[in-house]
């Protein structure tokens, strides 16, 4: 209790772990919350909870609340799990796919992400994991990097062809995505560029956070 108030003065580090995938990963107290943060970014809780709540809302807690199958790729502490479990009140499956174990036994301790009933952990690369599924979902939850560092393959084609193609109709892909310098921007409309407008609708929320930009996608057929 003492270091949680105390953390709203300063962050109050009380766990480091090296990781063979993601370096450094660090457990501290900020403003009164556990939060995960990786060398040089916030990682789960804290400001990315912020944003992902704000991609969240953009679509509808009620629609959400709707939803039967939703896929997260990158869950790293669970902080998104949490909003849609805690404060969303989603009862349905929820599948998060993290290709760095470590992170999970620090979510599983820290954050008690093994406790949530509808949730299935997957412990995979990503982009195997949707190559290889046939499995439909009515929300694509994208929320991957390491460090500061988004993955080439995040915005290759056949990787936006397929997450496109394991939507269900009327469903939505929530891309967490940082803004770093003028190519991040050119990148992001290279995205947006490779959906086909006539069977999805696509938006932007930027400068959520100051450095990331969120983009909804919705299927239309």
């Amino acid at each position: 209790m003492l270091k949680k108030l105390l953390s709203y003065l300063i962050p109050i580090n009380i766990y480091q772990k090296k990781s063979a995938v993601s370096k450094t990963l660090e457990i501290t107290w900020a403003n009164g919350e556990l939060v995960l943060d990786s060398k040089n970014t916030n990682y789960s809780y804290g400001s990315l909870q912020r944003i992902l709540r704000k991609g969240l809302k953009s679509i509808g807690f009620e629609t959400i609340v709707a939803m039967q199958d939703i896929l997260v790729l990158g869950v790293a502490g669970g902080s998104v799990i949490k909003t849609l479990t805690d404060e969303i009140h989603y009862k349905g499956k929820i599948t998060g796919v993290e290709i760095d174990p470590d992170i999970i036994k620090m979510a599983n301790e820290y954050f008690k992400l093994k406790e949530i009933p509808n949730l299935d952990i997957v412990i995979e690369d990503a982009y195997a994991y949707v190559l290889k599924t046939n499995a439909k979902y009515d929300l694509i939850i994208v929320d991957i990097f390491q460090d500061t560092t988004m993955p080439d393959f995040l915005f290759e084609k056949v990787f936006i062809e397929r997450i496109g193609s394991l939507l269900k109709t009327k469903g939505f892909i929530l891309f967490n995505t940082m803004i770093l310098k003028e190519s991040d921007n050119i990148r992001n409309l290279r995205y947006l560029n490779d959906f086909d407008e006539k069977e999805f609708k696509i938006r932007t929320i930027p400068r959520v956070e100051q450095q990331n930009e969120l983009i909804v996608v919705e299927k239309m057929v």
